[in-house]
């Protein structure tokens, strides 16, 4: 099985984050931009938070709040659940599944190597039962040609 840090190698390590002190609407224009659902919070490149669309959409349209106005750490979550390059995707796909979240930022000695989505996780399983399924098949019919 895969490893998260094999799985950044792949996806690549490009970080983006918030500010604890940006704007709600700068981080839901930068998700919009980047093409991402969630932000790590990062504070004198420590991370203290994550910012997801869904915490955005959620809090600022129920409550309505102006997204121009509040800031980041008024609505990021602050019980970050991480993992590190070592642990392999199947443990984060039961992570996620089991905390309903999509996004787990990668933290080694306390730096933030990138971000992983439940897609990223969900296609790298996929893509190793693909190759064990077509590695059986091919044994199977290397077998019955004898």
């Amino acid at each position: 099985m895969i490893n998260v840090g094999k799985l950044l190698q792949i996806k690549g390590h490009k970080i983006w984050s918030a500010n604890p002190d940006d704007s709600i609407f700068d981080a839901m224009q930068l998700m919009d931009e980047k093409g991402i659902g969630a932000l790590p919070v990062l504070l004198d490149g420590r991370l203290i938070g994550i910012l997801s669309e869904r915490d955005c959409a959620r809090k600022v349209i129920l409550d309505d709040l102006p997204a121009a106005e509040t800031k980041v750490k008024a609505l990021m979550t602050r019980q970050v659940y991480y993992t590190f390059p070592e642990q392999d995707v199947e443990a984060c796909l039961s992570i996620m599944s089991k905390r309903h979240i999509r996004h787990l930022p990668v933290v080694e000695n306390e730096k933030v190597l990138g971000v992983i989505a439940m897609g990223d996780v969900v296609k790298e399983i996929i893509l190793e039962q693909r190759e064990k399924i077509d590695h059986l098949e091919h044994y199977i019919s290397w077998e019955e040609s004898y």
